[in-house]
């Protein structure tokens, strides 16, 4: 089949449009992996769509939590009954309206719409619509979403933020476990290691191999209140969690109002899109009160064994209005901070200077939480870890 001079067809500029629609989407992507794209889709040909397909993903998807964003995206962007065979010589407009816009993934439904005007800049003519429709954000844009309060975002920056903060890591303090490997240095002798070294110098011992204590991610409880006042933050904190703890091996996650919903289910999925879709369908208490004292007790009675031997490292992440009972709290508190190894109190309303505890709910958790961090803005977000580790250290 004769795809026609790259240069002067329509072949080339589909791959880089669907690149850049999948940018859109929050996969990573580059020239470099556009241009492994089209090499792909030259060596397959394009008369065979799933063929054509699974070559594209296997060079432009690195992450498993982008394989079912770009089977969606691949499956609208190249849609055209009357050109099953072949890939299409020029973008459908009407793609968008051709599929099921109440299935779609939010990153996807994202991709396919219109790029926003950007302040500043001029409206893109409309032959370049054609391929290039991916909104792209210039440095002072994205630096100040860096810095702007989750709560003060409008709609567009409110979903672009939410792409954003499923690519920040998030590394968990570790600590020695029981387990030991062969190393260099420890404080007991690999006896093994050294029969087996001493037979390959006709018995003489010219070294001791040593077993070191494995390193190993604290076991991680996260608390995250969906009242009223968290409601702009807790969809955003709990993709931020999802993405950033997806390789820690035991977390359990917990949404609180009037009362506790474990999420741990939820959590399970690969893809964050239906993780949150899991989690607004569990939750049923979403942005009403705050008793976190009642969900507290449901976690002692129920919960208890998520709590791995004192090692557990606590995320509470609440604005601390509370409306439950001061003493009940600071029961459950202490309860909470006699069988975990650190409790760490995530505060949205430290964005305003000269923050003070004053409520009555704040005033027993800053009291009982080993430290208390900001968690309204990306660049918040970005120095977590670091502000986690130096609590740790306390």
């Amino acid at each position: 089949m004769n795809l026609g001079d790259a240069r002067t067809g329509k072949f080339a500029g589909n791959i880089t449009g669907f690149g850049r629609a999948l940018r859109r989407a929050g996969v990573r992507m580059d020239s470099a992996r556009i241009s492994l794209a089209q090499q792909a889709a030259m060596l397959v040909g394009v008369g065979n769509k799933p063929d054509l397909s699974a070559a594209l993903e296997s060079v432009l998807i690195s992450r498993e939590q982008d394989r079912m964003v770009f089977r969606e995206l691949f499956d609208v962007y190249f849609r055209d009954p009357q050109m099953a065979n072949k890939l299409l010589a020029q973008l459908l407009p009407s793609a968008e309206g051709k599929a099921e816009p109440s299935k779609r993934r939010p990153r996807v439904r994202e991709a396919l719409s219109p790029p926003r005007n950007i302040a500043g800049q001029a409206q893109p003519k409309k032959e370049d619509h054609k391929v290039d429709f991916d909104a792209a954000m210039t440095a002072s844009d994205v630096q100040m979403l860096k810095h702007a309060d989750f709560n003060a975002l409008s709609g567009t920056e409110y979903r672009l933020v939410e792409g954003l903060v499923r690519d920040i890591a998030l590394a968990v303090p570790t600590v020695a476990s029981r387990r030991t490997r062969p190393g260099s240095r420890g404080h007991r002798i690999h006896w093994p290691g050294v029969m087996h070294h001493a037979a390959r110098t006709g018995g003489e011992l010219m070294r001791l191999p040593r077993l070191a204590r494995q390193q190993q991610p604290l076991p991680l409880l996260v608390l995250v209140d969906v009242s009223g006042s968290m409601e702009r933050y807790a969809r955003l904190l709990l993709a931020f969690l999802h993405a950033a703890t997806r390789d820690q091996p035991r977390r359990d996650v917990f949404a609180f109002g009037t009362h506790l919903t474990d999420l741990t289910p939820a959590f399970k999925l690969a893809d964050t899109d239906d993780m949150l879709a899991a989690a607004s369908a569990l939750i049923d208490d979403f942005a009403g009160g705050t008793r976190l004292g009642d969900s507290l007790t449901t976690l002692r009675e129920k919960y208890a064994r998520r709590l791995v031997g004192r090692r557990t490292l606590v995320l509470v992440i609440t604005d601390g209005l509370d409306t439950g009972e001061p003493e009940d709290l600071a029961r459950e508190l202490g309860w909470l901070r006699r069988s975990s190894k650190r409790i760490l109190w995530l505060n949205p309303l430290l964005r305003f200077d000269g923050y003070s505890p004053l409520a009555r709910g704040a005033a027993v958790l800053h009291k009982h939480a080993h430290g208390m961090l900001a968690v309204h803005n990306l660049s918040r977000l970005q120095d977590l870890a670091a502000s986690m580790a130096a609590v740790m250290k306390q």
